[in-house]
C-alpha cells in the first residue's frame, strides 16, 4: 500500500486527514453489508440490485479510506484510492470504476442501462473488497 500517494491527494484537497473510529467504520460496514445482501435479492429490479451493490462497495471502501485515517472530498475518489488501501487485484477497482461511471450516468443523466455481468462483477468485487476490509482488523484511534 502507498499511502503516500493518498497524502499527495491531501496536498491537492481530494483527500482531508482525518482519524477515523471503530464505531464509523463498523457502522460502514454493516451498512455495506445489508445493502450487499439486499442487492442479490433476485426479486429486486435490476436498476436496484445495481444501486445497492453500488453503495455497498463504496461504504466498504469509504470505511477502509477511513480506517487509514482519511476522508474523501468526492464520492468517485473513494474508489480511485482503492488500490494504495488495499492489496486486491486491478480487476476489482477496474470494475468498481465502471461502476462509478454508470452511477453517474445514472444520477446525472437520468439514465441507467446495467446489463446482468455489470451486476455480477460488481457484487463480487464489493464482496472482495469486504473481506479485505475486515481483514484489516481494529481501527488504531489516538
Amino acid at each position: 500500500m502507498t499511502l503516500s500517494k493518498l497524502d499527495n491527494l491531501v496536498k491537492i484537497g481530494q483527500l482531508n486527514k482525518e482519524p477515523g473510529t471503530q464505531a464509523e467504520f463498523n457502522g460502514l460496514i454493516t451498512s455495506g453489508r445489508n445493502r450487499l445482501e439486499d442487492s442479490q435479492n433476485i426479486t429486486n429490479s435490476l436498476e436496484s440490485r445495481f444501486d445497492l451493490a453500488y453503495n455497498a462497495a463504496h461504504a466498504f471502501c469509504l470505511g477502509v479510506l477511513r480506517w487509514h485515517g482519511y476522508r474523501a472530498n468526492h464520492r468517485y475518489t473513494v474508489f480511485q484510492c482503492l488500490p494504495h488501501t488495499l492489496v486486491l487485484n486491478e480487476s476489482t477497482w477496474r470494475v468498481l470504476a465502471k461502476a462509478q461511471a454508470h452511477r453517474n450516468i445514472a444520477e446525472y443523466e437520468i439514465y441507467l442501462e446495467v446489463d446482468e455481468q455489470l451486476l455480477v462483477d460488481l457484487i463480487t468485487a464489493a464482496k472482495r473488497v469486504y473481506f479485505a476490509a475486515i481483514a484489516l482488523g481494529p481501527v488504531l484511534e489516538d
